[in-house]
């Protein structure tokens, strides 16, 4: 693990795995270490890194790409788990042209998570139901690990009590995991641009504005999950899975 930072250094281009374990919740208790952890896409998890990842007792990998991703780049190597989901995030492709400069990149980012979810709020709910059903520790993804991945544990950790300042925090940390991102770019593929500013940047007030615009537009998260398709039974059985008191 890096100095100082929750993310995991790997030898295969993984530049973004973290457990989101040891968040504090509002009634005293925290997140369960070692339960869930949060990635950018696993498909270049080479055998030099199986041992390491190993240690972690991944037993269920749910990857949000769509389908075309899958095709292009395949899935995570089938050693990393026992089981393998795809819960494709029905959200609408994102357009350059549509990020202004002058509106900023977290007015952008806004839009764009309103986006999936309302146009993937079944998604949303099946990998939440998915999380909480799992037998052992899961392992949430997309391409970057950042936006779908985000909203989906950002949603997560919300149900299982977290704050929204400390939800914002952990989204905020990917910017870390894109600048490794971008070092390891400028070693082994230098011919590549630099990114769009939308995709490297997570300030933390994009989280916190839009956990707070969501419980606007639902009531609470809560109600915004049921009303996709996410049953209290699952909702419970989740936190029961992800929260534990401290001592």
């Amino acid at each position: 693990m890096s100095e100082g930072s929750r993310l995991v250094d790997f030898d295969s281009p993984l530049f973004n795995f973290r457990d989101v374990g040891g968040l504090a919740t509002t009634d005293g208790g925290e997140v369960r270490r070692g339960v869930l952890f949060r990635s950018d896409t696993l498909t270049a998890l080479g055998e030099a890194d199986r041992e390491r990842f190993a240690r972690f007792g991944v037993r269920t990998v749910i990857d949000l790409r769509h389908p075309v991703e899958l095709e292009r780049f395949g899935r995570a190597p089938a050693w990393c788990c026992d089981d393998w989901h795809n819960v494709p995030l029905n959200n609408p492709v994102w357009r350059a042209e549509d990020y202004s400069a002058e509106a900023g990149v977290v007015a952008f980012l806004l839009a764009r998570y309103h986006e999936t979810a309302e146009h993937a709020a079944a998604d949303i709910a099946r990998a939440i139901a998915l999380i909480a059903a799992a037998e052992g520790p899961v392992v949430v993804h997309c391409w970057g690990g950042r936006d779908r991945t985000g909203v989906v544990i950002a949603l997560v950790l919300e149900l299982a009590g977290v704050s929204d300042a400390d939800i914002a925090a952990d989204y905020e940390l990917t910017e870390q995991g894109m600048e490794r991102y971008l070092a390891w770019q400028r070693q082994h593929r230098p011919d590549k641009g630099p990114l769009e500013p939308y995709l490297a940047s997570t300030p933390a007030e994009v989280m916190r504005t839009f956990l707070a615009q969501l419980r606007e537009r639902h009531g609470s998260v809560r109600a915004y999950l049921i009303g996709a398709g996410l049953t209290e039974q699952s909702i419970d059985a989740l936190r029961s899975r992800v929260r534990e008191q401290r001592p």
